[in-house]
């Protein structure tokens, strides 16, 4: 029993890239691996990591969910709705329900993507004029927790009502234990660290993917010497900022600071 228990709480929320199966698309030379979905516990998320080899080709659809995508490497073409958007590493893109969409890869490198599909969106929700595509070196840093700040890609303001879509900046070091109370997936963008949640201290480092329920105490650690990058989306939409400690106390004065 000690054996088995550790084992299950770690596949609930921790999975390394490398240990993900790669299935075929059709429509020419693409991948997806699938890290979380309802199958695996993750029932109001679906994270997945497309690659598309050098002149190939997706033709994907929304469904009736959300979509928001992360482009990791390489750069390429979004084709949605008759318009040509250009596409490059560190760039987001918000696709609603009901759109067909494809991604095309005219470079010499694979284009990979971070898609997060999010089922039952919000009929009500509150948008902007929607931005299908963002930067984020456009987008400006924001203050956490303790010395991290993050700098958010997609959200309601840019027309996704669903979820949140952040960069978040980790100096070395570990920040109390807190949780959040949304639902939320992570990938690891660069850096190497731990993940802890109570007994269980995991090692993360770049290709690392994260399940964290709501109210799911836990911590990331910065075991490096430099600052540790990670690509979250979470849902409901609303600050990365907003953590509490155990107790229920709120761990930083997020509403003042934005």
């Amino acid at each position: 029993m000690t054996d088995a228990s550790p084992a299950r709480a770690r596949r609930a929320n921790l999975v390394h890239e490398a240990e993900l199966t790669a299935t075929a698309l059709p429509g020419g030379p693409v991948a997806t691996r699938v890290a979380y979905d309802a199958a695996s516990g993750c029932e109001h998320l679906v994270q997945e990591l497309l690659e598309v080899a050098p002149g190939g080709s997706a033709a994907r659809t929304a469904g009736d969910c959300d979509q928001v995508l992360f482009v990791l490497g390489g750069s390429g073409v979004l084709q949605l709705a008759g318009v040509t958007h250009a596409l490059e590493a560190e760039s987001g893109a918000t696709i609603r329900p009901g759109e067909q969409y494809t991604l095309d890869n005219p470079g010499a490198v694979p284009l990979t993507v971070h898609s997060v599909t999010l089922p039952l969106p919000p009929s009500d929700g509150e948008t902007s004029q929607r931005q299908v595509v963002t930067r984020l070196a456009d987008q400006e840093a924001r203050a956490a927790t303790g010395a991290r700040q993050f700098r958010i890609v997609t959200d309601p303001a840019v027309g996704c009502p669903s979820a949140t879509q952040f960069i978040g900046y980790i100096p070395p070091g570990r920040a109390p234990d807190h949780f959040h109370t949304y639902d939320e997936v992570i990938y690891v963008l660069g850096g190497e660290g731990l993940l802890h949640i109570g007994a269980l201290h995991e090692p993360i480092g770049r290709g690392s993917c994260i399940h964290l329920t709501p109210r799911l105490v836990h911590s990331l650690e910065n075991t490096g010497g430099s600052t540790m990058q990670v690509l979250g989306i979470f849902r409901p939409a609303g600050s990365p900022a907003e953590a509490y400690y155990p107790d229920g106390k709120l761990a930083y004065d997020y509403r003042n600071a934005e």
